[in-house]
């Protein structure tokens, strides 16, 4: 029996083997059986090396370890990319309200500008008159009225003498020129 194979635990051996497996099987034994060098030398033992399979991790093939490592860097994209977009729009979330609160900033600081004009209350006289036309007792109110002068009427188009256009279309069908 060649090396490393166990033996049938029953003993059968190659008794159940059909005669065409086993020719096949002699002949892949004694090509494994070379004679090497010269007949009185020492046979050399060749350097045990661990059996090459194609196995390798996990027993599976290269194409089944391509395939599973696609499916986990597919795993792994996949596992990364919510949190990313997640991450990415709250930036961008965050961002805009970092503008949003400067503006609001810049806008407190003009309406606590304005109160303060607003405490005094010369300002606040100002403001009536110019705003509400409030006037003090005893005082007499002009208003003026500017007329305006009407918008002139827009220039007629090039060729276009007054006529409706169903009336020049008409008068392109007959033949007559207006």
């Amino acid at each position: 029996m060649p090396a490393g194979r166990a033996s049938d635990p029953r003993g059968r051996g190659e008794r159940n083997v059909p005669p065409s497996r086993r020719q096949v099987r002699a002949r892949r034994d004694s090509a494994q059986r070379k004679p090497t060098g010269k007949p009185g030398a020492p046979k050399r033992r060749p350097a045990s090396r661990p059996k090459s399979s194609t196995g390798g991790a996990f027993k599976l093939s290269s194409t089944r370890r391509a395939a599973v490592l696609a499916l986990l860097v597919c795993v792994m994209a996949l596992s990364v990319a919510v949190p990313l977009r997640t991450y990415l729009s709250q930036r961008d979330e965050l961002a805009a309200q970092e503008t949003q609160r400067a503006e609001l900033e810049i806008q407190v600081r003009q309406l606590e500008q304005r109160k303060q004009e607003l405490s005094d209350p010369a300002q606040v006289e100002a403001e009536a008159r110019a705003r509400l036309g409030y006037v003090r007792p005893g005082e007499t109110p002009y208003i003026v009225e500017v007329p305006q002068a009407p918008a002139p009427p827009p220039p007629l188009a090039p060729g276009d003498d007054g006529v409706p256009w169903y009336e020049e279309m008409w008068n392109s069908v007959l033949g007559k020129e207006s």
